[in-house]
């Protein structure tokens, strides 16, 4: 076999894993992501605790990057301190490393059966959690297969009469062979996939040990520095977390190679086999680092804040206006100002997804600065409704075409309903949080698993709703449309439960079932205002009937 189609398919191979990778990855994300978000702000109080469940999160979406980026937004918010957020990082990279070892084991047996189930489930069900399931399962059972083909791929390569020369220059010259696989891993944007590639190189006997030991270390300094990269547009509050883990990590990477090279420390304890060494010692490492950063977070928070803040201007040194994209100088041509409209139509959406994911944030830790910061996302949504409405008026005065006229009528209508969701929020569920708060009330666990479960699906469905109202696809709009059925079963289902624990006298659902219920009904309420969204797409396909009732 030819050079050339000997790395096509070991190119082939390396993207199918990279594809796999961001399948798990993105069903986890898609599934659980919300409930996810709501669960962890009271697991990382605790440093221990958000070191194991950083580890644990790290497993489920297989990307310490991801968590890195998510606990990253969480400390930039204030939901979690800074430091309990950098232990949790500390603990999704040694989770991170554990997925390796885990994916390293004979598991080749599980590729058709992870494949037929995870196919079955995502075409047999239109539930969006049994399809991500699917997903998810698709996606690892692709990624076994691709460390199959990388290994079969690789295979040529040890008969290579180039190789053992590059091979034998990147052994005499280890700094190189870190910073190579340093960059490399950032081109992959995946350590694991970085680390299996090279243990898969490994057991061909194509990378000895000692370098591959370097290659690991180079690989966690480019799965540092991803995170850190993908970070820099973020507010420098939500960067302090990524760069912290870049100062320890990246830092540590290069105090363990200058180790490997003067002490050359032997590593056949690690493993009877060369894959097992080096995976062996990319769990160890990363361990070291976590037990390491659980004294050290503090001040490498303290230090990574300075480094994001050097050279901004002080909070509030500069005033950014909202900008609108509601020219006035398009009025006169519909198809134009639409598209203003639509736009701005848009940013509302933006508003309200915050205002829902901050209200589900301040069930769990409320503040007076919070809450007011939330009541004024409100009056900026008044505002907007306000102006789009006016916009739209002014441009109905132009001729319109029938399809032109709709879309205003549809664009108005969503306005409307963004308002209302809005009001619900601050009108309504902040009220649930201010009472909550001042007496000091907290939710049985089954109450809050039923409460936040069902916030998570509101807003997802909020983000569909959104969605919908750029692409008008009927597929999402049906599938809005159903969701609100499902989401009126998760409500009898947890009244029903929420009544059995008043029944057995339970304390904490006897303190908050007023609060309780009326979060349920508030949530259902505000799906079923973002759910009529959908209907005007659904009756342009005639995809809608005119009544629920029967007609005999």
């Amino acid at each position: 076999m030819s050079g050339s189609l000997v790395l096509l398919h070991l190119a082939g191979a390396v993207a199918l894993l990279l594809w796999a990778t961001r399948m798990v990855r993105t069903g986890v994300e898609r599934a659980y992501g919300d409930v996810l978000r709501l669960r962890l702000r009271a697991l990382l109080r605790r440093r221990i605790v958000a070191l194991f469940a950083g580890a644990v999160l790290a497993v489920m979406m297989q990307s310490a990057t991801a968590v890195s980026l998510l606990i990253g937004s969480f400390a930039g918010t204030g939901i979690v301190s800074g430091t309990s957020g950098l232990v949790a990082v500390f603990g999704a990279d040694l989770g991170s490393a554990l997925v390796v070892r885990l994916l390293s084991l004979d598991l080749f047996v599980l590729v058709p059966v992870c494949l037929v189930a995870g196919t079955t489930m995502f075409l047999a069900t239109l539930s969006r959690k049994w399809r991500q399931a699917g997903r998810i399962l698709i996606g690892v059972g692709l990624l076994i297969l691709s460390l199959r083909m990388i290994g079969e791929a690789s295979e040529p390569l040890r008969e290579s009469a180039l190789l053992p020369v590059v091979i034998g220059y990147l052994a005499v010259d280890p700094a190189s062979a870190f910073l190579l696989a340093a960059i490399v891993t950032w081109l992959f944007h995946s350590s694991v996939a970085a680390v299996l590639l090279v243990a898969a190189l490994a057991a061909r006997g194509i990378v000895p040990p000692e370098l591959g030991v370097v290659l690991v270390l180079g690989a966690n300094l480019g799965g540092s520095v991803i995170a850190a990269l993908l970070s820099r547009a973020a507010p420098p509050a939500s960067r302090v977390v990524p760069v912290g883990n870049l100062l320890l990590r990246g830092c540590g990477a290069v105090v363990a190679l200058a180790a490997v090279m003067v002490i050359a420390p032997p590593i056949d304890a690690l493993g009877s086999t060369a894959p097992a060494q080096l995976i062996h010692a990319h769990i160890l490492f990363n361990a070291a680092l976590a037990v390491a950063g659980l004294p050290l977070a503090g001040p490498i928070h303290a230090l990574a804040s300075r480094l994001v803040t050097r050279g901004r201007p002080a909070a509030g040194a500069l005033e950014v206006p909202e900008l609108t994209a509601l020219s006035e100088a398009a009025l006169d041509k519909p198809s134009q100002a639409l598209a203003n409209a639509t736009r701005e139509v848009m940013r509302v959406c933006e508003t309200v997804e915050i205002m829902l994911k901050r209200i589900g944030e301040l069930y769990v830790d409320a503040d007076e600065d919070s809450m007011t910061s939330l009541a004024a996302l409100d009056d900026r949504v008044d505002r907007s409704h306000a102006a789009i409405k006016l916009y739209l008026a002014r441009m109905s005065a132009h001729p319109l075409s029938e399809k032109e006229a709709l879309r205003c009528q549809e664009l108005v209508g969503a306005c409307v309903k963004l308002e209302q969701v809005g009001d619900i929020v601050v009108r309504n569920l902040l009220v649930h949080v201010r009472r909550k708060h001042d007496r000091g009330l907290d939710f049985t666990d089954e109450g809050w698993r039923e409460l936040s479960s069902f916030h998570a699906a509101v807003t997802s469905n909020a983000r569909l709703a959104f969605n919908l109202l750029v692409t008008r696809d009927a597929a999402t709009a049906r599938q809005i449309v159903e969701e609100k059925d499902r989401l009126r079963d998760m409500e009898k289902r947890s009244s029903s439960s929420h009544f059995a624990r008043l029944r057995d006298g339970t304390v904490k659902s006897m303190e908050t079932s007023a609060i309780h219920l009326d979060t349920i009904r508030d949530l259902k309420q505000i799906n079923s205002l973002l759910a009529s969204i959908a209907y005007p797409v659904l009756e342009e396909q005639g995809l809608l009937r005119g009544s629920r009732l029967r007609t005999g």
